[in-house]
């Protein structure tokens, strides 16, 4: 039950370890688990899959590219701009009405296509748009409603704090996290946000990369990251899997990740230990994983 620890090399020498909390989960039941599977912390934009479905069920007529954004944490691309673009065409609204805040511009945030998604949710429900971000409107008492049905726990026992852009974010314990996650395919529009993720794996990629990754490398799985080192994801078989890494490095989370899945007997091409490597794209160091005690149990 020890924690998965990730070491980072430099040459020969140890530089970093991360601690890392993991359990999978099935039929609301934990199969395995390293560390704390009842570790409480926030979903961040792990929740965003789950925060899509209300948006989806109002609005039909959202293409997949356009759900794929609602769900991502993009790096401002041509491409995926553009498509934030036409969610908030369709809503209709315009980039002034997004309130995630500059970075450097309102719809080159990272969240833009979710509070663009929150836009088009608010027109179809005649909400108003100014305020949409706070605790007490509408669309953010949906989105409470969403993730603690998914959870299956009541409302009023998920505690809430303000996310990086702007909108709450919700706490879970890994285990209910896992859990939350799959059950996505079976929840109302579900599966039109898996197929949507599935099919553009490439527009929800952002600083935690082993999310699309993990996506393209093993068939019927969604995945999403999220800030301080979150990792959520759920196979089309009912596994559900939670990581978390105890100091928010992203970095711990690939190897960690490709650690539990071996424990589940699978192997995800593209994700694995990777290389530390330097300004010039040298080969300087590696992340390896130092095998829990009894491994995974």
């Amino acid at each position: 039950m020890q924690p998965i620890v990730v070491e980072v090399t430099r040459g020969e020498v140890v530089e970093a370890r991360h601690q890392v909390h993991a359990v999978v989960v099935s039929g609301g039941r934990i199969e395995l688990a390293a560390g704390d599977p009842g570790l409480v912390t926030f979903l961040r934009s792990s929740a965003k899959p789950l925060q899509a479905l209300p948006v989806v069920r109002a609005r039909p007529d959202l293409d997949d590219e356009q759900v794929a954004l609602l769900c991502a944490s993009h790096r401002a691309t041509t491409e995926q701009v553009t498509v934030v673009r036409r969610i908030l065409a369709a809503a209709p609204a315009t980039e002034d009405d997004l309130e995630c805040g500059p970075e450097p511009t309102r719809i080159e945030h990272n969240c833009s296509g979710k509070h663009a998604g929150f836009l088009a949710l608010c027109r179809s429900q005649g909400w108003p748009t100014a305020g949409y971000r706070l605790p007490a409107h509408p669309c953010q008492q949906r989105m409470l409603r969403e993730v603690a049905g998914a959870a299956e726990r009541p409302p009023a026992s998920i505690a809430t704090a303000i996310d990086g852009c702007g909108v709450p974010t919700f706490a879970l314990s890994l285990e209910q996290a896992a859990h939350a996650f799959t059950r996505l395919p079976s929840l109302d529009g579900g599966e039109r946000v898996v197929r949507a993720m599935r099919a553009h794996p490439h527009l929800l990629r952002g600083p935690v990369a082993a999310d699309a990754a993990l996506i393209r490398a093993l068939d019927g799985w969604v995945a999403k990251g999220g800030a301080e080192g979150l990792f959520c994801a759920a196979s089309s078989e009912g596994l559900g899997i939670a990581l978390k890494v105890t100091d928010g490095a992203f970095r711990a989370i690939a190897p960690a990740l490709a650690f539990t899945l071996s424990q589940l007997g699978l192997e995800a091409p593209g994700i694995a230990a990777e290389e530390v490597v330097n300004s010039r794209g040298e080969h300087v160091g590696a992340l390896r994983v130092v095998t829990p005690r009894r491994g995974l149990r």
